[in-house]
């Protein structure tokens, strides 16, 4: 049997590439979460040495006042309760927002029915109703859960909407090929073409949810987070200050960890689809 030598000057066969040991990804990984942060410290330390701005501590600093406010019995009687109602009201922005954006997108004439009031409240800055629910519900933690329900709905509720209303004819027709029943369709079909956008909606929720969580502390400077926050300014405590600010940016950390976390297993099959496009 004979074989055929390669022509002069053919390109060789191109050799597989050897993929990254698991240990280098993770190293890299590892390099991109915390090579820029670390670098932003070391400037930071840099930069109060040499100038020693009045209104701007130190790391070490605002490391010393984290430890001696957050750590001890003011986690549980301020930072336990501000995380509890957070935790609440995007849990029920995220049910309501889905609940209510299936049935009006779903629903063509309820769509436009409500589209031009949706409009109109969405254009309202949440920040603003904070003291017009004070003065219907008093300065209570119920107050503070429902200014975060009424800002954080929207994104859920119109990208569920939008997700809903957009859904693919051809799926749609495919379903009823197969006579699925309504509530088999909103379950394999619907929900889950538009749960991409859902996703989008819930992100959005959850920086808007924790920025209304700090402004309703801040209103009533009482406790909280945002309460605290505000009693250190006006007490010129300028590192403990700073420490509540630094929580709330490891808060905001804890919720984008958990969201990728389950946002990447609901839409494992989306990002397989995005995959394959791009492959």
């Amino acid at each position: 049997m004979s074989t055929v030598a390669p022509a002069a000057g053919a390109p060789n066969a191109p050799q597989p590439r050897k993929g990254r040991s698991g240990a280098a990804r993770v190293a890299q990984s590892i390099g991109y979460s915390f090579g820029l942060p670390i670098l932003l410290l070391v400037l930071w330390g840099v930069w109060v040495t040499l100038s020693e701005p009045k209104f701007i501590p130190s790391p070490a600093e605002v490391y010393d006042a984290f430890v001696k406010t957050w750590i001890g019995p003011a986690f549980m009687s301020d930072v336990v309760p501000s995380l509890t109602r957070l935790a609440i009201g995007l849990v029920l922005s995220i049910l309501i927002g889905i609940a209510l954006g299936t049935v009006i997108g779903l629903v063509k004439w309820l769509r436009e029915l409500l589209e031009p009031s949706f409009e109109f409240f969405r254009a309202i800055p949440p920040p603003v109703m904070v003291p017009v629910i004070a003065v219907i519900l008093g300065q209570t933690g119920t107050m503070k859960v429902v200014v975060i329900v009424l800002g954080a709905l929207w994104p859920v509720l119109l990208n569920t909407i939008e997700g809903v209303r957009s859904t693919d004819s051809v799926m749609k027709d495919t379903a009823r090929a197969f006579a699925l029943t309504r509530s088999q369709r909103l379950r394999a079909l619907v929900l889950p073409a538009a749960m991409p956008r859902i996703m989008a909606g819930v992100r959005q929720s959850m920086s808007i949810a924790l920025i209304l969580m700090v402004i309703s502390e801040m209103f009533n400077a009482s406790s909280g987070l945002g309460g605290n926050i505000v009693y250190f300014q006006r007490n010129y405590l300028v590192a403990e200050m700073w420490s509540g600010i630094v929580l709330l940016g490891l808060v905001g950390v804890l919720l984008a960890t958990i969201f990728g976390f389950v946002e990447r297993r609901m839409l494992r099959w989306y990002h397989g689809v995005k995959e394959v496009e791009h492959g």
